[in-house]
């Protein structure tokens, strides 16, 4: 049993056309603050700061710079944010690091800020997946998971970016922030398994997080895998900010039901 009657109603038409609508219009990104990206918030700005971007107005310093400067930010929001399971995702990412706790999508959201204050253009690939995923956090309490879940997946536009090694070139997914899949896959230490105090915000800097079926994780041990295809319920293309996915998709949990939830999960640490 899953809990499809907490999820938002009318997004029916939206999950089967949005895909083939994304295919068809230009997603470019953007460095524009919005709702969700509050970028211009003295506490974006300052973390922004703190990365030395080597970037300046019309200069483009190459994307060996700008990775190194965007993994100094996930570091320092790695330490900065503790890992919850706020059910908040459209949370201004200044909240998140005001508060000093977040969940993944929030997380990923003050990266995403970091980035376009520091002259990153950002956009997001919507993925639909399925509950199941979190069941191993959550393993007396499947009844109460939301049945799918909308992941706002960050990629960053980088110039210079090689295509031979980054088929998505000048977009890098946040999948390849610390590595290419295959090599991260080859890493010790074993795919991400969503349980225990590590969360897909930590993995990326670790292990292979593939949504595409493209990795084999061979150092996870024999029949291990990093793939996490078999989640994904629905692509649901890219978007200009996750401000525009959710405004057209909605949350996992509907208003009622983050109003509830969030007191508690807000402030549940992951792995605890």
């Amino acid at each position: 049993m899953t809990s499809s009657l907490l999820r938002p109603r009318g997004r029916s038409r939206a999950l089967t056309t949005d895909r083939a609508e994304s295919a068809g219009r230009a997603v470019t990104g953007s460095t524009a603050p919005t709702r969700i990206l509050d970028l211009r918030h003295p506490l974006i700005a300052e973390l922004a700061r703190r990365i030395e971007m080597p970037t300046a107005p019309g200069v483009t310093a190459g994307p060996a710079g700008q990775l190194a400067a965007l993994r100094r930010a996930h570091r320092l929001i790695a330490t900065a944010v503790r890992p919850v399971y706020s059910v908040q995702d459209e949370r201004p990412a200044s909240k998140v690091l005001r508060l000093g706790r977040g969940s993944c999508s929030q997380r990923l959201a003050v990266l995403e800020s970091v980035a376009r204050a520091a002259g990153v253009p950002t956009r997001v690939r919507g993925l639909l997946v399925d509950g199941v995923f979190w069941h191993p956090r959550f393993p007396r309490l499947h009844q109460l998971v939301p049945d799918r879940i909308l992941l706002a997946w960050p990629e960053f536009h980088l110039p210079g970016l090689s295509p031979l090694g980054h088929p998505t070139a000048p977009w890098l997914p946040v999948s390849e922030l610390f590595g290419g899949l295959d090599e991260l896959g080859e890493r010790p230490g074993g795919r991400f398994t969503n349980s225990g105090a590590e969360t897909l915000f930590d993995a990326l800097a670790r292990t292979a997080v593939d949504w595409d079926g493209a990795t084999a994780c061979p150092a996870a041990g024999p029949g291990s895998t990093c793939d996490l295809s078999a989640y994904v319920l629905a692509d649901l293309g890219h978007h200009d900010s996750r401000d525009d996915l959710f405004a057209r998709h909605g949350q996992a949990l509907c208003g009622a039901a983050r109003l509830i939830a969030e007191p508690v999960l807000g402030r549940w640490s992951a792995g605890a």
